[in-house]
């Protein structure tokens, strides 16, 4: 297989991934409703975990997401996240009139949403180091090139949600924002009690 086709490959793999609805997605949405751009820094904070995660795996890491003790923490710190900004976002719309975001950093909602997120590490020890392994076959350059254009499609993606909420606030004004905050609010919610439920399921097993 030619490099230029394992990659066209890879990157439909990742789209299928990055497209899914989760909350780095829904976040983008709601931080989007104030800022066109924030997006583009959830996903530079996404890379700064994913880019290191890539090399762990380059070098052979993976198993560490196979450990039941390891996967189990990070779905309960992870719930505790989420149900704290599907909180504040509820909170917001209530705070203010025009549903003004919280000015949270949307560079660190990036990297605290990767970090505790269970399945973006369960993805990556398997589907990622699927890919990585082909990656590989092409030496440095097909590793490289397969990490940027991953990353990539992130971050046209989550750039592409908050400019699209951005714009839609601008059309529609403050109803358009409270809907979003409360549609990403509540969608935060429920992934809180997805990851708690599968980290509490870990615990009893």
């Amino acid at each position: 297989m030619l490099l230029s086709a394992f990659l066209l490959e890879a990157v439909s793999i990742s789209l299928s991934g990055v497209i899914a609805p989760g909350p780095v997605s829904a976040t983008a949405v709601g931080k989007g409703s104030t800022s066109p751009h924030a997006g583009a820094y959830m996903a530079l904070g996404h890379g700064i975990v994913e880019f290191p995660l890539m090399i762990a795996l380059f070098f052979g890491a993976g198993y560490i997401f196979d450990i039941p003790s390891v996967r189990m923490v990070v779905a309960l710190l992870g719930g505790a996240f989420l149900l704290f900004m599907g909180v504040s976002m509820l909170r917001s719309i209530m705070r203010t009139a025009d549903a003004r975001a919280d000015d949270r950093s949307p560079l660190l909602a990036g990297i605290m949403l990767s970090i505790l997120n269970p399945y973006f590490f369960i993805w990556w020890a398997t589907v990622g180091v699927a890919l990585i392994l082909r990656a590989v076959q092409f030496g440095v350059l097909g590793f490289v090139a397969f990490a940027g254009l991953h990353w990539l499609c992130d971050f046209i993606w989550d750039y592409f949600l908050s400019a699209v909420s951005f714009k839609g606030g601008q059309v529609f004004g403050g109803k358009f924002q409270k809907a979003i905050f409360a549609a990403t609010g509540i969608f935060l919610l429920f992934m809180s009690g997805k990851f708690i439920v599968d980290g509490v399921g870990m615990v009893l097993a």
